[in-house]
């Protein structure tokens, strides 16, 4: 199968960004619950509470994930991991915003790596309000599928985080805050609520963290230091997985443009697992 056949694919949702999820995730972040009036713009990366994966029960994978194909490639290898994003935050969406997001296949590429097959997939986001044509935000997504780990596999060496952060906030990622986020998001893969499985079927030694929701976690950080600023760019890049079974930390460090922000998070040993950057207006 070519899965350079999908590049090009695209397909169209609609939805209203609505009040509850907004208060719902504000809740989760340990911030105040209420219910935030039409007009109210949406923090950056707070789009994923809406656009949710909408699959019915029966085409749901042993993983928890939907099955392969459909609007992404049918990739065959075992393991589909949140690589990073990019983004570009044009207009501001608000609370009662009609929505449209068109998602695109970008580009698929394979290569082989240290421990095998990878295959890369770039999707392509552009959200806009249904009342104006043009783009309000641009994200692009970058899946990574590779095979599940051999018993003599070697697990690359960890970075050091970044020492001496000016700003930092301790997370302790329990069963419930896992949970929470999976629930507001629609996400159903087993690896972040379901012990049993990511431990004696995926092999990890605890629940793993979702990736986008550090990313956000980087920028709440952000909101809560400069509650002002609005954010213009923004990426991350997954390092290292980390794991409910220790604390972590998200930091910052504002650089001497003042409008760049480097973040990353680092697990309870200090080493790096995500790499971010925001540049606000």
């Amino acid at each position: 199968m070519n899965l350079k056949e999908w590049i090009g694919r695209s397909e169209t949702i609609a939805d209203v960004v609505t009040a509850t999820p907004y208060a719902a995730l504000s809740a989760t972040f340990d911030r105040a619950a209420e219910r935030p009036p039409s007009g109210t713009p949406l923090p950056a990366l707070w789009h994923w509470l809406y656009f949710l994966p909408l699959h019915r029960q029966s085409e749901i994978g042993p993983d928890g994930h939907v099955k392969r194909g459909g609007f992404l490639p049918p990739v065959q290898l075992p393991r589909r991991m949140w690589a990073g994003s990019q983004f570009e935050f044009h207009k501001p969406l608000r609370v009662g915003d009609a929505i449209t997001r068109v998602s695109t296949i970008h580009d698929v590429t394979e290569k082989s790596g240290r421990t095998g097959p990878l295959v890369f997939v770039k999707v392509r986001h552009e959200i806009c309000r249904q009342s104006e044509p043009d783009v309000a935000l641009t994200e692009v997504h970058d899946i990574v599928y590779r095979e599940a780990p051999k018993p003599d596999d070697v697990a690359p060496p960890p970075k050091q985080a970044p020492a001496g952060a000016t700003w930092e906030r301790k997370w302790i990622p329990d069963d419930v805050l896992l949970f929470r986020y999976s629930a507001l998001t629609l996400n159903g893969h087993r690896i972040h609520y379901d012990r049993r499985y990511v431990t004696e079927v995926e092999g990890y030694p605890g629940l793993i963290v979702h990736g986008p929701l550090i990313a956000t976690l980087l920028l709440d950080l952000l909101r809560h230091k400069l509650p002002d600023a609005e954010v213009a760019r923004y990426e991350f890049r997954a390092v290292r997985p980390v794991f409910d079974i220790n604390h972590f930390f998200v930091c910052g460090e504002p650089q001497q443009d003042g409008k760049t922000f480097r973040l990353w998070a680092s697990d309870h040993e200090g080493w790096l697992t995500m790499d971010a950057t925001a540049v606000i207006k």
